[in-house]
């Protein structure tokens, strides 16, 4: 009994040792040896030239194409006044602001009107007396016929009385015209300084008010952006978004280009121009003095550029494939920044520009191309 417990751990030993062997005899005949691909990812796609209209923004304060100090031509009392003719009032071209007292004007033509006939009724008498003065003259000797004597000099002081007459006249009808103020222009009333019963004097100013026929906007142009302006850039029509007033846009049209270049800023300056900013002849938005806009036009358009993210792009080099997936950088201009992106030009493989880098990409590194998810959603749809 003794050999059986000495054999019996033994055995069990030899058993397992055996069983241990043939594990590792099975595994080793069944391993499959795999070869790690160590290639860093990338996503590719393929890039396709385009003709891209350049869009250029600016900003600028909506202001009155002209202000204008009124004042009376004519001194008087005022009688009436437009009830519009008041601050925040609209008033049409040639329509009255304002009376004054038009007694003393009128009789003023009259007396015009009468020095104007006694003046013609003097010359009438004198050119009748030259007349048979010329006539007497005839049947004298030549030694005694003088222009004293034909009444020439007496003529042409007829005629200067005439002319001083007519002048007279029409200063006088100026002035009672005058009695009536009107609006030069459609117009948006600033301010009145005046009420009934008050006295003005000629050349007093009585009110302030702003041209609404248009309005203009003057707005900057970067040094970097002149260069995308077009040819057919004064004179074309512009979209102003009205910050005031959510959401509404109204057209404008690019009336002229300053001409002067801001030493401080280096910004151009132009001027687009608003018809109609109270919308008084049309049923348009209401864009008011003083309110702030953003402009957005057309410049040139830049052809056969690619549209690239901008982070693919560093110090003007952009990572492509060669045909064996091995990285490659290529130099390429850079056009223009758009919302984002990069416009660009150069030779590169436009066919495989990597979206996506390695952390320390480098020329000739090996890489594996993985399919983006717009190619993996493709294929499924197909």
């Amino acid at each position: 009994m003794k050999w059986m417990k000495v054999a019996l751990p033994v055995g069990v030993l030899l058993v397992g040792y055996l069983g241990m062997k043939g594990i590792e005899a099975s595994a080793s005949d069944s391993a499959i040896t795999e070869e790690v691909d160590t290639r860093p990812t990338v996503t590719i796609e393929a890039l396709s030239p385009e003709d891209v209209r350049v869009q250029l923004t600016s900003y600028g304060e909506v202001l009155p194409l002209e202000t204008t100090n009124l004042a009376a031509q004519v001194s008087g009392e005022v009688e009436r006044w437009n009830p519009k003719f008041v601050s925040g009032g609209l008033v049409r071209r040639g329509e009255t602001l304002f009376e004054i007292e038009a007694d003393a004007y009128e009789a003023a033509l009259l007396l015009a009107e009468a020095n104007l006939a006694s003046a013609q009724a003097q010359l009438i008498q004198e050119e009748a007396q030259a007349e048979v003065a010329a006539k007497e003259a005839k049947t004298m000797p030549n030694a005694r016929v003088t222009d004293l004597y034909l009444r020439k000099p007496q003529v042409m002081s007829a005629k200067a009385g005439v002319k001083s007459a007519e002048a007279q006249l029409k200063i006088a009808k100026r002035d009672l015209e005058n009695c009536k103020v009107k609006a030069p222009y459609d117009a948006l009333i600033v301010s009145r300084d005046i009420s009934t019963g008050d006295y003005v004097t000629q050349g007093s100013p009585v009110a302030v008010i702003n041209n609404i026929e248009f309005a203009e906007v003057t707005f900057p142009i970067a040094g970097f952006d002149r260069v995308f302006l077009s040819d057919t850039t004064i004179g074309s029509e512009i979209a102003i978004e009205i910050d005031d007033i959510q959401g509404a846009t109204v057209k404008g049209t690019i009336h002229r280009d300053t001409g002067v270049v801001d030493n401080t800023t280096r910004m151009s300056y132009f001027v687009a121009r608003i018809e109609d900013p109270y919308a008084i002849n049309s049923s348009k938005p209401i864009v008011k003095f003083g309110s702030y806009s953003t402009i957005a036009f057309t410049g040139k358009t830049l052809s056969d550029v690619y549209r690239v993210p901008q982070e693919l792009v560093t110090n003007r080099l952009l990572w492509t494939l060669d045909d064996e997936d091995r990285l490659k950088s290529q130099k390429v201009k850079v056009v223009r920044e758009e919302n984002g992106d990069f416009l660009i030009q150069g030779d590169f493989n436009a066919e495989k520009v990597v979206m996506s880098l390695p952390e320390y990409p480098q020329n000739g590194m090996a890489v594996k191309v993985i399919e983006t998810t717009t190619e993996i959603v493709t294929a499924q749809a197909n």
